[in-house]
């Protein structure tokens, strides 16, 4: 197999089709090694495929029941995320004690932390579905770092909803009302990987920023003692 193709949504839909799609994105926000899964672009690509010109121009056999997609999608990013929710609260603070791995990274549930505490809880939760890596290390942080699991739910369900059903119905409107869009799958997949990636990199480019802020003080403070 051809390691681009982990990247490759249209790859993800006709190798593993419609069961394969909710298993990854349980997954994703479920199994701490999932992050790297393309859920974004999966679930556009996997809404253009329920329009009938689409699934047939990418090799599906037929055309993904639409209604199925917009109840299993959400069902399988719930219970993903509730199990990561169960993880955290379970491993407790031997998440971040964990070393760093091919699969995990410390940095990662850093990260997430950063925006539970900046966000709060509610909106951290809802807000963390769009942005991937995010997405599969809050859960566990949520669960670690107390917030209760009816809580939790609530707003994991409301995340959940708009993000899978909103990428979604996006795919399907936009494989269903425009010509030939088959032909732009994958430069299209790769324009929303870019935009979903810009908020981390926002990110780290802010704390390296911070952290050089804070050291250039102490730096001169030194000098200045010496």
């Amino acid at each position: 197999m051809d390691v681009s193709n982990l990247l490759d949504a249209q790859w993800w839909i006709v190798t593993f089709g419609l069961i394969g799609i909710l298993a990854i994105i349980f997954a994703e926000t479920g199994l701490l090694v999932g992050f790297f899964l393309p859920g974004d672009s999966l679930l556009v690509v996997a809404g253009m495929g329920a329009s009938a010109t689409v699934a047939t121009a990418v090799g599906l056999d037929e055309p993904f029941p639409l209604p199925v997609l917009l109840i299993a999608a959400p069902v399988c990013a719930i219970a993903g995320a509730q199990l990561g929710h169960y993880i955290g609260a379970k491993t407790g603070p031997r998440l971040f004690s964990r070393p760093d791995s091919r699969l995990f990274k410390k940095q990662h549930v850093e990260k997430a932390r950063h925006y539970f505490e900046k966000f709060g809880p509610p909106k951290a939760v809802v807000l963390a579905r769009f942005i991937p890596i995010v997405r599969t290390f809050l859960n566990p942080v949520a669960g670690m770092l107390g917030m209760r699991r009816r809580r939790f739910l609530l707003w994991n369900v409301v995340g959940g909803i708009l993000w899978t059903d909103g990428l979604l119905m996006f795919g399907y409107l936009i494989g269903d009302k425009i010509p030939g869009v088959d032909r732009y799958i994958l430069p299209g997949a790769a324009v929303i990987i870019v935009l979903s990636v810009i908020p981390i990199i926002r990110e780290i480019v802010k704390g390296r920023k911070e952290a050089r802020a804070i050291a250039t003080p102490a730096g001169k403070h030194h000098r200045a003692a010496d």
